[in-house]
């Protein structure tokens, strides 16, 4: 008897537990069938209308037109000015990681590539000398307008490169070093260095354009061939070369049409005041640190071979006057010019007083 009532216990029970069990399950299908089956209707609506039907989202809506990510929407404002009305643009993210993601990584490469191959190319080639030697006689190569505008526009050139670099590269270099304290400072004094110095280098470009204009005028049959033998370079005899090489007109064009954009980029960032959006801003930012990498990177160029890189060429910008071994080895066809001219009277007489210019002579 009591085995069996056990079992007649157990079968109740399981019995009770099924029932709640099928209980539960249809309270939970009634509850979802309740919720699902309303909006049904508005699924399918949405899915087969057009969008014009479609009912907005006031704040869906309201941060697309902050962000100005369908359609420029200018909100109202006191505050009268380009862009005043606007809080957020999308392209101001995208120009700020354009400019940290690309700008700035490529052009590093670009800068420290030259650097290296002007490294490498000088342990390899060394200095190029005078190949017969120091004569001992100069001939004059620029007048005194000539230095002090190159002197000018190179002492400013070097300033703008300089801050332009540190605002651009200083928050990876400058901050482990100086701090974000000392960086602050830095990048400060570099701003306003870069805004007033290039004032003066936007005055300064269309004179010196003006002035080495006629010497920078390509030779076609002449340059060509220097061009094509990399003005001796890469080894062999130098080619023959005017007053201006090749590879220094090219560095003029290079500098004085990448100055001039610099200056009309510069003003649209330093003068936003000329109805200005920021569209314009970003794409005068970009433009303008594109061309300045571009002319930084031929300075390089022009700035080793008139330094370490060839000799007696530093001096023709310090007194105005080259040697006749170095005039007739690098510009043979000017130094025969000057020559054939009589200027020869202008060099030095002895080469015991090289900073001496001797009294005008004939040439025998």
């Amino acid at each position: 008897m009591k085995k069996g009532h056990t079992i007649a216990v157990q079968q109740a029970g399981q019995t009770r537990h099924s029932h709640w069990r099928h209980l539960v399950g249809s309270a939970l299908l009634l509850l979802s069938l309740t919720l699902v089956l309303p909006v049904i209707p508005y699924a399918v609506d949405y899915a087969t209308a057009d969008e014009s039907s479609v009912v907005p989202n006031p704040g869906i809506d309201l941060w697309n037109d902050v962000r100005q990510r369908d359609r420029v929407v200018a909100g109202q404002t006191q505050v009268a000015g380009v862009d005043s009305g606007v809080l957020i643009t999308e392209t101001g993210e995208q120009w700020r990681l354009y400019r940290i993601k690309k700008l700035a990584p490529f052009g590093g490469m670009i800068l420290g590539g030259m650097i290296g191959i002007f490294v490498l190319y000088y342990l390899i080639r060394g200095k190029i000398r005078i190949e017969e030697g120091r004569s001992g006689r100069r001939i004059r190569r620029y007048t005194s307008a000539e230095m002090t505008v190159h002197w000018i526009l190179a002492i400013t050139f070097v300033v703008l490169a300089l801050s332009g670099l540190i605002l651009l590269y200083g928050r990876w270099v400058l901050i482990p070093l100086l701090g974000p304290e000392g960086f602050s400072v830095t990048a400060m004094v570099s701003k306003n260095l870069h805004n007033y110095v290039g004032l003066l280098f936007a005055a300064i470009v269309p004179i010196a354009f003006l002035l080495y204009f006629k010497d920078s005028l390509f030779n076609l049959k002449v340059d060509l061939n220097w061009m094509m033998r990399a003005g001796g370079y890469l080894g062999g005899h130098e080619p023959s070369s005017e007053k201006v090489n090749a590879g220094q007109k090219l560095w003029y064009w290079v500098a004085m049409l990448g100055g001039i954009v610099l200056i009309v980029s510069g003003l649209i960032l330093d003068f936003p005041n000329f109805q200005q959006s920021r569209e314009w801003l970003q794409d005068a930012h970009i433009i303008h640190t594109i061309a300045a990498i571009g002319v930084i990177a031929f300075f390089f160029v022009h700035f080793y071979l008139a330094t370490v890189g060839v000799e007696g060429a530093f001096e023709s910008m310090i007194n105005g006057h080259v040697d006749e071994n170095w005039a007739k080895q690098h510009h043979d066809l000017w130094y025969q010019e000057v020559v054939g001219q009589g200027e020869e009277a202008s060099r030095t007489a002895s080469a015991d007083r090289p900073d001496d210019l001797a009294e005008p002579q004939a040439r025998t």
